[in-house]
């Protein structure tokens, strides 16, 4: 962990990682995904789903290997509520973003499915007295769900002459830095906030659903945003949709391995609730205008406000 002296100067550099990896992992997945002729939403679910999401799974399978569970756990479920509020909220702002009908029928059910195995999962107690069933179960279902995108994207083959003349491999390597930009960023950023957050004395808990989950969400904040900025709505949402399919099935699969995740804790399973009532109220919003604008961007941001409020005080008055 960085030493609180150099917390704001890590902070700083990981600001700037961020935003040049996520430049370059922008123009490389778009040009990458048009030179091999595979739609960019098929990329973005895939390639840069899961480049955004390495931070996730190094922190929470780390912190599993630590048998720390309220890290491993936490970390996933302040992410992936932090993807669908705060990165998608701050990306409409930039600019609103065009759903396409791909989404509502394919990419939003199949995130909608894998928050319902993991509410279920939690009540039935697969991620805790029987963990290692749980891990191999949501294993399987996430390599089905690779499977299931091989077959689109060998499906959705398409033919536009836009940057065939660009190099492939000069794309792939645009992509390949781009993540490590954005990881090597948010690993600052993760660790600066950590020791800030452990300075003033904040539970383990609260620092993985709050500041750590942010912390893990900012690759896919910078990217969504960027991709919002460029215009490319597809790589904005479709980062968003398959970082939390990938948090849920691969990460919380991995970590769920090695120790139980006490999911069903009041304080977790309230969370994994709240997750599940965000992704249902996402529903509406993508189906309405198949645009989510900047008005209901305003809005993701407020409800998220009010969840970073619950996580510090809320539960204790429910307690």
């Amino acid at each position: 962990m960085i030493a609180i002296e150099l917390a704001l100067p890590a902070f700083i550099l990981g600001v700037l990682l961020l935003y040049k990896g996520s430049d370059l992992l922008v123009d490389g997945t778009a040009k990458t995904a048009v030179r091999i002729g595979v739609s960019s939403l098929i990329i973005s679910v895939i390639l840069v789903g899961f480049g955004t999401s390495a931070p996730e799974f190094a922190i929470s399978v780390g912190a599993a290997i630590q048998k720390n569970s309220d890290i491993s756990l936490g970390n996933i479920l302040g992410s992936c509520v932090a993807n669908l509020l705060l990165v998608l909220g701050v990306a409409s702002i930039i600019r609103p973003i065009k759903i396409n009908k791909g989404i509502i029928s394919r990419e939003f059910p199949i995130m909608l499915g894998a928050t319902f195995v993991l509410l279920l999962s939690s009540y039935l107690g697969f991620l805790d007295e029987y963990h290692v069933i749980g891990g191999f179960l949501f294993l399987i279902l996430f390599s089905l769900f690779i499977y299931f995108f091989y077959c689109c994207a060998k499906k959705e083959r398409i033919n536009n002459k836009k940057y065939k003349d660009g190099k492939l491999s000069k794309n792939l390597l645009f992509v390949f830095l781009g993540i490590i930009g954005v990881v090597a960023g948010a690993w600052l950023l993760i660790d600066s906030s950590v020791s800030i957050a452990e300075f003033f004395g904040i539970p383990t808990f609260i620092i993985a659903v709050s500041m750590v989950a942010v912390g893990t969400s900012i690759p896919e904040l910078v990217v969504s945003a960027m991709a919002s900025y460029k215009n490319e709505s597809d790589i904005a949402i479709g980062n968003v949709l398959g970082s939390n399919v990938f948090n849920i099935l691969m990460i919380l699969g991995v970590a769920a391995l090695f120790i139980p995740l006490n999911a069903n804790v009041l304080e977790s399973f309230a969370h994994l609730w709240i997750l599940l009532i965000v992704t249902l109220v996402m529903f509406p919003i993508v189906l309405t205008g198949k645009t989510i604008t900047r008005f209901e961007g305003v809005i993701m941001l407020v409800i998220y406000s009010l969840f970073i409020w619950y996580t510090f005080f809320g539960y204790k008055i429910i307690i």
